[in-house]
């Protein structure tokens, strides 16, 4: 049966079998944002752009690796020290499926729009902490957003075969003027890789904000 993580909680990458979780997907899903037209006689549909990222920390709180998206202007990374978004990590451990810009339409469809696939074995000995973070390209706010959730399986891109744990981060109040999402980390400890449900939203603008908010209050 998979976790429903809750704000903050931390677990261990252990199955119910109690064989470690090493080779997964971490995805997330949302959906479009639909209004009633005229007399509610017709559906008013919003494509809704969200981008899943994540850094890579060193075991000296260093920025060690990235994966973002590669349309992010290099101008705008720059004023922020950053390089040009890529979607493999250096080690290939760690990799993005690309963008979705619309997000779902007409309902979940039960897949996730942006996945990036993890395989732990493979990850570079030094790293030590890896953050995963939403941020909306669009002019909406996650109060807005129907739906969204962030969700740790075994299986594809295209077909979920065990989840093992989720974490809903549903449009909220809370969350009205918030553009931004850290969602959790993965993290070694004592040579074991956890996991921790952050959920925290933020106002960013811009992935290179959050990235520097990241550096500066959750290492």
């Amino acid at each position: 049966m998979a976790i429903n993580l809750s704000k903050g909680q931390k677990i261990d990458l252990r199955k119910e079998s109690g064989a470690t979780l090493t080779s997964f997907c971490v995805g997330v899903n949302w959906g479009a944002i639909e209004t009633k037209g005229f007399l509610g006689l017709t559906t008013n549909k919003q494509s809704v752009d969200l981008d899943l990222s994540c850094i890579l920390i060193d075991d000296n709180n260093n920025l060690c690796d990235h994966i973002y998206s590669p349309l992010y202007k290099i101008d705008f990374l720059q004023k922020f020290g950053l390089p040009k978004g890529k979607l493999l990590s250096l080690d290939g451990a760690l990799r993005h499926t690309g963008d979705d810009l619309e997000g779902d339409s007409g309902g979940d469809d039960g897949l996730d729009n942006e996945i990036i696939t993890v395989d732990l074995s493979r990850i570079d000995p030094k790293v030590a902490k890896i953050f995963f973070f939403l941020n909306n390209v669009g002019k909406e706010d996650f109060s807005q957003i129907p739906y969204s959730k962030i969700r740790m399986y075994e299986g594809t891109s295209t077909q979920v075969k065990e989840v093992f744990a989720s974490y809903n981060v549903s449009a909220e109040s809370g969350y009205a003027g918030k553009k931004a999402l850290i969602m959790g980390k993965l993290y070694k400890r004592n040579n074991e890789w956890k996991f921790d449900a952050i959920g925290d939203p933020t106002p960013d603008t811009f992935l290179g904000q959050t990235i520097h908010l990241i550096l500066k209050s959750y290492l």
